[in-house]
């Protein structure tokens, strides 16, 4: 506990700090001015990160000071790969650096921890041990530095994230350095949110690049210098820190998904992280930053339970149902629009219901997963196996499970509605299977000795497992198209709908219930549609294109749901519509407007 009574010293020291320079000159220089892809509405002062790195040296000069840790290389290391991103932080936020100079002063502090002692012990090759420890730091730095879009988002989730390191550092891996580190981060950010995330009115300060960065390169070492350090390979080690901070992995990992999708840059601020998009539901600021710290705190909770627990198999279920919960959670808010319904609350509430087939899908999928490797292990050793075969079995199915999950969500396997899957579908599938598989391999590969285990194993489940998920997949498409065979008996009138916005989807819906229909696609003038599928449905054109999308899909009816669009855009559709012979009909609230009423034209 006297770790933690040194550690106290930086709650004052960042709260003092802060304090005192929100009295000076800087406080009206140093600030953040309000812009279209942030989400503050006035200039706030840039000083929280002063405070915070001021909140660490103090809490790690006192414990010097009084022999609680000792000089290290590995703490050298880290303060020092901290200080490089403090400094970076600050002229990032007076100069507005470019994307290399900030990624070449984290590769700097990186190289920096590594150099120090601090590795991926884990692993035993040393290339890929390296490689992993650079993506980990470089990527929760950057984490963190995306996550700071919200007042008290960013310092809450690094305070509950540093309370479970320090209480794995006392408990499970002993060490006072982890210890003061981690609490010496947590009573900072603590000492900073007084400031940043007030009862009443509008945060009075922002930590900036120089308080996130170090946030997330510090929660990054001290996962390299805890759980991560331990010989021994167990399920509950190697997934501590990646629970622990399984918010901010999400947070990045959705809104680098979404914006490679939409064709826009990844560095580039924007209004479309996880606590936005739970804001655009309805809730308020503040009950999304709760929302998200309790997530957080369930998540690292269970972290421990595992460790506590020491059971392989009931951390493996534990944590894909965890991953299951995240993935639900994730795809859900990877398809919120920016207009929240009226009721909020209940939208969002109902929502995360509709995202129910998601969570079913993940479910099938774990077990469908599961069973093709034990199917596939037990075809190739016929039998059980030696003891260490077994063993490295328990090691490489969650392995196994983690890659499968993460190459699907990559190549689309939970969006859409697969009864109008096709041959591109069949594709990702396989594609996923053998990028997961290869994954898996070469992780096990690196950590495990094989002694003898039969590596074929792995082709055998390649196989089996694109059977099964192509077979869960597909039947619905089978059993759909079998239903609608007996059902319509007939030719369905193929039908492209303009505006693929709500009411274009909601019309969609009604007309899948229309026996005689097809939707053959969907015409949109918004970029961020292109390219995609709605509903298993895709966005084929703009309404400048809509003469080439009559040609190329050969439509008997177009539906338009955007009759308040401007009247030149309208005036395209309705004069490609009569060049080309085909029905044209606007929808509002289903009601038909005949366009030669409401604009003056003859549509043949």
């Amino acid at each position: 506990m006297t770790v933690a009574v040194a550690a106290l010293a930086a709650l004052p020291a960042s709260l003092l700090t802060i304090r005192g320079l929100l009295h000076t000159p800087a406080a009206r220089h140093f600030v953040a001015a309000p812009q279209e892809d942030r989400w503050h509405t006035r200039s706030t002062p840039l000083l929280g990160g002063v405070g915070i790195m001021a909140g660490l040296l103090a809490a790690v000069g006192i414990a010097l000071a009084a022999g609680l840790i000792s000089p290290s290389a590995k703490l050298g290391g880290i303060l020092g790969g901290c200080a490089i991103l403090f400094v970076a932080g600050l002229l990032d936020d007076i100069y507005h650096l470019s994307p290399l100079a900030k990624i070449g002063a984290q590769g700097a502090a990186t190289a920096l921890v590594l150099v120090a002692g601090v590795r991926v012990e884990i692993v035993g090759n040393p290339v890929l041990a390296t490689l992993i420890g650079v993506l980990w730091l470089i990527g929760m730095t950057n984490a963190f530095n995306l996550l700071d879009n919200m007042d008290g988002l960013a310092a809450t989730l690094a305070a509950i994230a540093c309370a479970f390191f320090a209480i794995d550092a006392f408990t499970v891996h002993p060490s006072h350095l982890v210890a003061t580190l981690s609490l010496g981060i947590c009573f900072a950010c603590i000492g900073f949110l007084p400031y940043n995330l007030r009862l009443r009115g509008p945060a009075a300060v922002f930590m900036g690049d120089s308080g996130s960065q170090v946030l997330g390169f510090g929660l990054a070492a001290l996962g390299l210098a805890s759980s991560w350090t331990v010989a021994g390979s167990t399920v509950a080690t190697l997934f501590l820190p990646i629970i622990v901070l399984a918010v901010p992995i999400l947070d990045t990992s959705l809104v680098t998904i979404v914006r490679l999708l939409e064709g826009r840059p990844v560095t580039r601020g924007g209004r479309d992280h996880t606590s936005h998009r739970l804001v655009y539901q309805g809730l308020s600021d503040k009950r999304a930053v709760v929302l998200l710290c309790v997530v957080s705190a369930a998540l690292g909770l269970t972290s421990l339970a595992y460790k506590v627990l020491d059971d392989t198999r009931i951390t493996l279920v534990g944590v894909l149902i965890t991953f299951a919960f995240l993935l639900q959670f994730g795809s859900y808010l990877a398809d919120v629009e920016r207009i929240p319904e009226a009721d909020g609350t209940t939208s969002f509430i109902r929502s995360l219901l509709v995202h129910r087939r998601r969570f079913v899908e993940a479910l099938i999928d774990f077990a469908l997963i599961t069973a093709s490797f034990t199917v596939a292990y037990m075809i190739r050793i016929e039998g059980t196996g030696l003891p260490w075969w077994r063993h490295v079995f328990n090691l490489s199915l969650p392995a196994i499970l983690v890659a499968r999950y993460v190459m699907f969500m990559l190549f689309g396997l939970y969006r859409g509605v697969w009864r109008y899957a096709g041959a591109r579908d069949a594709l990702s599938i396989f594609t996923a299977v053998v990028l997961s598989e290869g994954t898996a391999f070469l992780f096990i590969w690196a950590t495990v000795p094989w002694n003898g285990f039969p590596r074929g194993t792995y082709l055998i489940d390649v196989l089996l497992c694109s059977l099964l998920i192509g077979v869960a997949r597909f039947w619905e498409r089978g059993v759909a198209h079998t239903i609608r065979a007996l059902v319509e008996r007939g030719a369905r009138e193929r039908t492209l709908i303009v505006g693929a916005g709500r009411s274009g989807r909601s019309l969609l819906r009604e007309l899948r219930e229309s026996p005689g229909v097809r939707v053959v696609g969907f015409v949109d003038d918004d970029p961020g549609f292109r390219r995609r599928r709605i509903q298993g449905v895709p966005v084929v054109a703009n309404l400048e294109e809509i003469g080439w999308a009559l040609g190329r899909l050969s439509p008997e009816a177009v539906l338009v749901t955007i009759p308040d669009a401007e009247r030149v855009r309208l005036d395209l559709v309705i004069e490609a519509c009569k060049r080309a012979d085909v029905s044209c009909r606007f929808v509002r609230r289903h009601m038909d407007i005949d366009p030669a009423v409401a604009f003056g034209a003859v549509v043949e």
